[in-house]
């Protein structure tokens, strides 16, 4: 019998508040960022199987300085932004074109907030998620771990040279899955400080 295969999807939302429904997702991405079958990972050679869509706001409620930090243009998308339904049903069918046979693991640093987000908009618009009700990988977990790091101690900013991206951080949904997609590879495959 063949083992079973996660296929990881760094995920990156850009949203004008701190939760779903009384506030709106305005743009996310989704991109692959590995496989592993319990003994292989396997990182891509290059970042290019990705889904990235803006979003028409869901209610007139939001936070300025959650659009001052991500720049998206609120008032265009209520206006011309796609219909959150179409959006979510063409993400959730990608997610399970790219998977194939194995299995979609969501990943992102932290997870907490992104899989929030995108959990609750699968299945409040497409009724289940790709990643069904728990499948998903905390960047910060994993890196407090083989780190040997209190989580609290674990933010990005603390990142070794090693583990980074050489992408910027720029809060455009698709960059930053990007960037995020190879410190997953870079974690996923450290051994620790000191150990090679």
């Amino acid at each position: 019998m063949d083992p079973v295969q996660d296929v990881y999807f760094s995920a990156d939302v850009e949203t004008d508040g701190p939760i779903p429904g009384p506030y709106s997702m305005l743009s996310f991405a989704l991109v692959v960022a590995g496989t592993f079958d319990g003994r292989k990972f396997c990182r891509p050679r290059e970042y290019t199987q990705t889904f990235y869509s803006e979003l028409q706001p869901i209610s007139e409620v939001f936070e300025p300085e959650a659009l001052a930090i991500n720049g998206l243009d609120r008032d265009r998308l209520l206006r011309e932004g796609p219909d959150p339904a179409i959006v979510m049903g063409a993400a959730h069918d990608w997610v399970v074109r790219m998977a194939g046979s194995g299995r979609p693991v969501l990943v992102a640093y932290p997870v907490s907030f992104d899989w929030t987000w995108l959990y609750w908009y699968f299945v409040r618009y497409t009724t289940s998620s790709p990643f069904n009700h728990s499948r998903c990988f905390d960047l910060k977990t994993a890196f407090a771990v083989k780190g040997r790091l209190p989580v609290s101690a674990a933010g990005r900013s603390e990142l070794p040279l090693q583990l980074r991206s050489h992408r910027p951080h720029d809060h455009h949904a698709l960059n930053d899955a990007i960037e995020q997609a190879e410190i997953f590879a870079n974690i996923f495959e450290w051994k620790g400080p000191g150990r090679t």
